[in-house]
């Protein structure tokens, strides 16, 4: 081995440091394979360490097949694949050296306005569940009782959803929970039509369990109901009061028209209410639920409205599918946390859930309407923006002669991070590219810094 000086310093154990030079020695082929290495009393005395420092790092080394052992002879290199960790340094190397500009704007839509949040209020009320008893065992598999009478509450008040307690399915998110309820479809239904563009991850789900997927387009103005009698499906999925992504709600005529077609076919409607709290012009539409709930699967969630890593969802079953559901799922545990379930239940039992609500829906407003001045502003006739009534997003239809891949790659360079609108599509293709564009845990200046620095990248 060649002679070479150990310089130690005092991050980690010194042991650790001898076997990571030894195998840096190893890998570079400073060490040749075969050759042997000092003993461990030879080691020791030359670096000044106890000859159990040495013997750790070595045992470390024959551990992970770098040296051997050969009785009484000594330690000898291992033959290593120089190729391998030369290509792995050089990739390293390689991505060390690539400039990629810092973000300075990030345009998400799923996260929250952090500076809003009532930490306080949360605090508190977390402390307190964690003092009671009831806490330190496992969940109801189908959620505690608790937050499933608050759910139904909430939801005659803001949705005209008239339900039992019993019928709400609490859950993790709502991917998790159309894989679990298409478990329980497969049985009678084969395939289900899904938006075209429509949320991908619901789309995941539903292949996850076989089903074969047709689509109903939507465009800007809404869904072309004429396709729909077309369709050999008796289940479809939507999102009536806020399309995603273009943000449009169905009209009462729209809503009508599809509960006739699940009664005729004896088939099921999934509503995914997922944001219809954020309505800027009007009050949120009734839900689909509340006209007909015997064919309507509706499905909520806490993570747009609140905070999305409490992964808190619920689902409202109509009584047929309840039954299979719960004979299904009764052996298996439930899918989100005990706390938080106690947590957002007396958070809304105080009507901090209703204040909350209230608050964010003036807070968005405002950012919406100054992202979308913003946008017209800068950009006037080069864009068309989409969504702007709800939601916490928009869409911008940028009208250039460039890709979606340009238009986040320009952004970038200018340290702007916006989303594609790409992964949502399936055949109904727009004639321009779209970006997607949140605004939620962005303040006003960085909404309109933003803004121009867009006009920089795309202009």
């Amino acid at each position: 081995m060649k002679n070479t000086i150990f310089t130690f310093h005092d991050r980690s154990p010194k042991y650790k440091q001898i076997y990571e030079k030894l195998k840096s020695f190893i890998e570079q082929g400073d060490i040749k394979a075969d050759e042997p290495l000092p003993s461990i009393r030879q080691l020791a005395d030359s670096l000044q360490v106890s000859r159990n420092t040495t013997l750790m790092a070595y045992e470390q080394l024959v551990a992970e097949g770098y040296i051997r052992g050969e009785g009484r002879k000594g330690y000898f290199a291992n033959e290593i694949e120089p190729l391998l960790f030369q290509e792995a340094r050089s990739s390293f190397t390689h991505k060390q050296t690539e400039t990629v500009p810092p973000v300075r704007i990030d345009f998400r839509a799923d996260v929250v306005d952090q500076s809003h949040f009532p930490v306080k209020t949360w605090r508190r009320i977390s402390n307190q569940v964690l003092s009671e008893k009831d806490s330190f065992r496992y969940g109801e598999p189908f959620g505690e009782r608790c937050l499933r009478e608050q759910i139904a509450a909430y939801l005659l008040q803001s949705r005209g959803v008239r339900t039992d307690p019993d019928a709400i399915i609490i859950g993790s998110s709502t991917q998790q929970m159309l894989v679990y309820l298409g478990l329980v479809l497969k049985r009678d239904f084969s395939g289900i039509i899904v938006e075209d563009p429509g949320y991908d991850g619901a789309r995941e789900a539903f292949r996850l369990n076989g089903f074969a997927l047709e689509t109903l387009p939507v465009y800007e103005t809404g869904a072309d109901f004429s396709h729909l009698e077309r369709r050999k499906s008796r289940l479809i999925y939507v999102a009536p009061s806020h399309h995603s992504p273009y943000g449009v709600s169905m009209s009462i005529q729209q809503r009508h028209a599809l509960i006739h077609w699940a009664n005729k076919m004896q088939g099921y409607i999934i509503e995914d209410d997922y944001d219809s709290e954020f309505r800027y012009t009007q009050q949120p539409f009734p839900a689909l639920a509340s006209i007909d709930s015997t064919r309507v699967i509706y499905l909520g969630n806490f993570s747009k409205c609140f905070l999305p890593g409490i992964r808190l969802s619920y689902m409202v079953l109509p009584q047929p599918l309840l039954t299979s559901y719960k004979t299904q799922f009764t052996p298996f545990e439930s899918t989100t946390s005990l706390l938080s379930q106690f947590a957002m239940a007396k958070f809304m039992e105080e009507g901090e859930w209703n204040r909350h609500i209230k608050r964010m829906r003036l807070v968005y407003k405002r950012k919406m309407q100054d992202l979308v001045f913003a946008l017209r502003n800068h950009f006037g006739e080069h864009i068309s923006i989409i969504g702007e009534q709800s939601g916490l997003y928009v869409l911008v239809k940028v009208h250039l002669e460039r890709s979606e891949d340009w238009l986040i790659q320009q952004a970038s360079i200018q340290g702007v991070k916006v989303y594609p609108t790409s992964p949502f599509f399936i055949k109904n293709k727009t004639d321009r590219p779209m970006v997607r564009l949140g605004f939620n845990n962005l303040s006003c200046e960085e909404i309109r810094l933003g803004v121009k620095l867009l006009k920089k990248a795309w202009l």
